[in-house]
């Protein structure tokens, strides 16, 4: 049947030269032509393999994807806090794992709190005394420790170290429990894994978290103070004369807020990671090691977050 204008005809490509049409390791693409004409064949080849993509293709193609996964991955851990607050409902089931986790999660973690808290407090005595030398009374020792650690030091210090004890923790229980499947047998005794191994986790870390950073809060500021009186020959009248001069119920309040929030985020980030672990033993290591870096980053992005909207235009009394 002879070919028409517009048509469009396929052929086989010709054999390369030296080889046999019939030999079978040789397959022959197939060219796609359109006819224009009575007589005339217009070809329409594809590319030659390992052609050159278009570079702008390319790269739109590359920011949709990460776009894509972005959004997929907010979706995800959006649909994850969802669940752990429908948990809360079920008070049966995490009230009474809520002692317990308090117990592990918060009163085990106050020693190394405490001790991060004194030294912190000795070498800000230090560099203070350091820094006012000949140029600012000596009193102002009391005022810096005592600001910077309830500000600033304890919460962060210690929401970083718990982000390593307390987010590494929940993420290797709770892979653990997923890689050997003992989540999926709660599942199947009806119990729901998020009011029952989530939700306990997450109110004892933001109701613990708080009372740790205040014990460091008077370690540290009692720790600067000996550092003072031993070391600098500070007189005790005047620490606290420091201490108190610009003291206000603003700066605990500002560092015990800020500790709680850091709670939250840590334990939501410990048992997300560790309920998504997979692959064994090395999947656990991966979700602790994921949980401890993921949550000081959010500590930190938080700290300035408090800082912008609670410190940021206010004035000191």
């Amino acid at each position: 049947m002879r070919a028409r204008h517009g048509d469009l005809v396929v052929s086989d490509v010709p054999a390369p030269t030296g080889e046999s049409s019939d030999d079978s390791s040789f397959q022959r693409p197939l060219r796609f032509s359109i006819m224009t004409s009575a007589d005339t064949v217009v070809a329409l080849d594809p590319p030659p393999r390992g052609a050159p993509a278009n570079p702008v293709v390319g790269g739109l193609s590359t920011v949709g994807a990460a776009t894509r996964r972005l959004l997929s991955t907010i979706g995800s851990e959006a649909r994850f806090v969802g669940d752990v607050a429908v948990g809360f409902r079920d008070v049966r089931t995490w009230l009474p794992e809520t002692t317990t986790q308090a117990l592990k999660l918060g009163v085990q973690s106050l020693p190394i709190a405490l001790f991060i808290a004194a030294f912190t407090g000795i070498v800000l005595a230090l560099l203070a005394s350091y820094s006012f030398t000949g140029a600012v009374p000596l009193y102002f020792v009391g005022t810096l420790v005592g600001k910077t650690i309830m500000l600033e030091l304890a919460p962060v210090l210690t929401g970083l170290a718990l982000a390593g004890r307390v987010g590494a923790n929940i993420a290797a229980e709770l892979g653990t429990m997923r890689v050997t499947e003992q989540i999926d047998a709660l599942e199947t005794l009806t119990y729901d894994p998020i009011a029952y191994l989530v939700v306990p986790r997450v109110v004892a870390g933001t109701l613990m978290f708080p009372l740790i950073v205040g014990a460091a809060m008077v370690v540290g500021v009692g720790a600067g103070w000996i550092a003072s009186v031993m070391l600098l020959h500070l007189s005790s009248p005047d620490f606290v004369k420091g201490l108190r001069l610009f003291f206000q119920t603003f700066d605990a309040e500002y560092g015990l807020v800020k500790s709680a929030s850091f709670g939250l985020a840590v334990t939501l980030i410990g048992s997300r990671r560790g309920l998504r672990a997979e692959g064994g033993a090395t999947g656990v290591g991966r979700a602790a090691t994921s949980a401890v870096v993921y949550s000081a980053v959010i500590i930190l992005v938080l700290d300035a977050f408090w800082a912008v909207t609670w410190l940021l235009g206010r004035e000191a009394v």
